[in-house]
C-alpha cells in the first residue's frame, strides 16, 4: 500500500500474509495509540487516581485496571469503524439521524471553550513552580496555549506523533520512578486486584467514578482519526490497530496504577489530603520535596509539565480533525457527495491544512484566554460539566448501533465481547452521567 499521508514514509504496509492478504502485526507500526494514551492522561486523571489511593490505599487497583479495559474497548470500536467501513466517525453518527450533528455542535463548541482554559492552566501551574518568578500563571497558561497553536498548526500527524512520544517517555519515566521511589507494598498491591469496595460513604459511585476517568473522554473517539492520519484506512491494519490500542491503554495502566501506588504509600500512610484538580499535584511537589528533596521534585514538575502538555496539544489536533469532518459532513450537498467524508481524505492530511481545523484551533486557544482572566461563568461551567459527561455515553451507544447494523460489513460487526463491553461502558457512564446532573446546582442556575 502507498503511502497516503504525505507524512511519513512508516505509513507503508508491512507485509502481508501471502494466505490472508492481511498485513501482519508490527511493533514499529505503533504511533497512534500512544498519542491517545497521551492525550487521556491529563493531570485530573492523575490527580483522582492520587486521591483515591490516599483515600482506600490499595483497594481500589483492580477499579483502575477495569477502567483501562472499558477504554480499550471504546477506542477499538471506533478504530474498527474507521477501517472497517472506510468512513469516519462522524459520518456514521450523522447517518443515525440529525439529534447527533445537534449533539455534537452543541458540545464541541461550549467543551471546546471552557477546556481550552483548562488545558492552558493545567500546563502553566507546573511551569510557574519551576520558574516562580518569571511571570504570573496566567501568561504562562496563554504562552503554553500559543506554543501549543503554532506547533498543531504548522506540523502534520508524522511530527506530532513523534514530539507525544518522547513527552510520553517523559511521562512514563517520572511515574515509574516515583512508584519505584515510595516504595510500594507488593502484597497490599496483588491484593488491590481482589474487586472488594471500600468501606465508605458513597463507595460505589467513587469506585465507578475512578473506572470512568481512567483516560479519556473525546480523545476516545478522536483516536480513528489519528488511526486515519497514521495512513491506516482499510481493514489489512485491522491487527496492527488492535495491538496499538493495547499498547495504549498499557501504557495508561502504568501511568494510573504508578499514581496510585504513590497516593497509597506517601499520602494514605502518612494521612495526608490534597486538593482535587491540577493544584494537587502542585501540592505533592511539595510534598515530595520534602521526602526526597528538591531534584525529585523538579523531576516530578517535568513530568506534571509533559502530562497536561500532551494533554493540550492532543486535544488541539484530534478535535479539530474532528471538527473539520463535521464542517465536511455539514456541508454536503447531497448523499451522494462522500469524497470528503472518508477516511482517505484524513489520511491524505488535507484536513490539517483546511480553514475548520485553522478555525477550530483558534477557538480552543483565543476566546478560552478570557477565562483565565475572570471566573469561569458559572452556567457555562454546568452546561460544560453535563456535556462532558453525557458524551461518553453518547459514544458508547452509538458504536453499539454502528457496529450491530448493515453499515458495518458483517465480517467487523460486534461479537459478544465487544458487545457486553460497549454495554457495559455504556451504563457505567451514563450512571456517572445522571450523578453527574443531579449534583449540579441547578437552583441557582436558573
Amino acid at each position: 500500500m502507498a503511502d497516503t499521508t504525505g507524512n511519513t514514509s512508516e505509513t507503508r504496509a508491512p507485509d502481508a500474509d501471502p494466505a490472508t492478504g492481511r498485513r501482519k502485526s508490527s511493533w514499529r507500526y505503533i504511533g497512534p495509540g500512544i498519542v491517545v494514551a497521551a492525550t487521556g492522561v491529563g493531570a485530573g486523571d492523575l490527580v483522582a487516581t492520587l486521591i483515591a489511593g490516599s483515600n482506600f490505599g490499595y483497594t481500589l487497583l483492580w477499579a483502575a485496571v477495569i477502567g483501562c479495559l472499558v477504554k480499550i474497548s471504546l477506542a477499538e470500536a471506533a478504530g474498527r469503524w474507521h477501517l472497517s467501513t472506510g468512513r469516519t466517525l462522524f459520518d456514521g453518527w450523522a447517518s443515525l439521524g440529525r439529534w447527533t450533528t445537534w449533539f455534537f455542535a452543541v458540545y464541541v463548541v461550549i467543551w471546546g471553550f471552557v477546556y481550552g482554559a483548562a488545558a492552558m492552566s493545567s500546563s502553566a501551574l507546573p511551569l510557574q513552580a519551576l520558574f516562580p518568578d518569571v511571570m504570573d500563571l496566567k501568561w504562562w497558561a496563554i504562552a503554553c496555549g500559543l506554543v501549543g497553536l503554532v506547533f498543531v498548526w504548522f506540523n502534520k500527524y508524522a511530527v506530532f506523533e513523534k514530539v507525544m512520544t518522547v513527552l510520553v517517555g517523559v511521562m512514563f519515566v517520572v511515574t515509574v520512578y516515583l512508584a519505584i521511589r515510595v516504595t510500594p507494598n507488593l502484597g497490599d498491591a496483588l491484593a488491590g486486584l481482589l474487586p472488594v469496595l471500600p468501606d465508605e460513604k458513597d463507595s460505589i459511585l467513587n469506585t465507578l467514578g475512578l473506572i470512568g476517568g481512567v483516560g479519556g473522554t473525546i480523545t476516545l473517539a478522536a483516536y480513528g482519526y489519528w488511526v486515519n492520519a497514521k495512513g491506516w484506512t482499510d481493514t489489512g491494519w485491522m491487527k496492527i490497530m488492535r495491538l496499538d490500542n493495547r499498547v495504549a491503554y498499557a501504557t495508561t495502566g502504568i501511568f494510573v496504577v504508578a499514581m496510585l501506588f504513590v497516593g497509597a504509600e506517601l499520602l494514605h500512610s502518612a494521612n495526608v489530603a490534597i486538593e482535587s484538580g491540577d493544584k494537587g499535584l502542585i501540592q505533592l511537589g511539595d510534598i515530595l520535596e520534602d521526602e526526597y528533596g528538591a531534584a525529585t521534585a523538579t523531576f516530578f514538575l517535568i513530568g506534571f509539565f509533559a502530562t497536561s502538555f500532551t494533554s493540550l496539544i492532543g486535544v488541539w489536533h484530534g478535535v479539530s480533525l474532528m471538527f473539520a469532518d463535521f464542517v465536511a459532513r455539514y456541508g454536503k450537498k447531497n448523499e451522494a457527495d462522500t469524497e470528503n467524508l472518508t477516511g482517505e481524505q484524513v489520511a491524505s492530511g488535507r484536513r490539517e491544512r483546511s480553514w475548520p481545523f485553522r478555525v477550530y484551533l483558534l477557538w480552543l486557544t483565543f476566546p478560552p484566554m478570557v477565562l483565565l482572566f475572570q471566573d469561569q461563568p458559572f452556567r457555562l461551567v454546568i452546561l460544560y460539566g453535563v456535556l462532558g459527561a453525557a458524551f461518553l455515553p453518547f459514544l458508547a451507544g452509538t458504536l453499539l448501533w454502528l457496529l450491530n447494523s448493515p453499515r458495518t460489513p458483517r465480517e467487523w460487526r460486534n461479537g459478544p465481547l465487544s458487545n457486553t463491553m460497549l454495554a457495559a461502558a455504556g451504563l457505567l457512564f451514563l450512571t456517572l452521567c445522571i450523578k453527574q446532573i443531579w449534583d449540579q446546582p441547578w437552583s441557582e442556575f436558573f
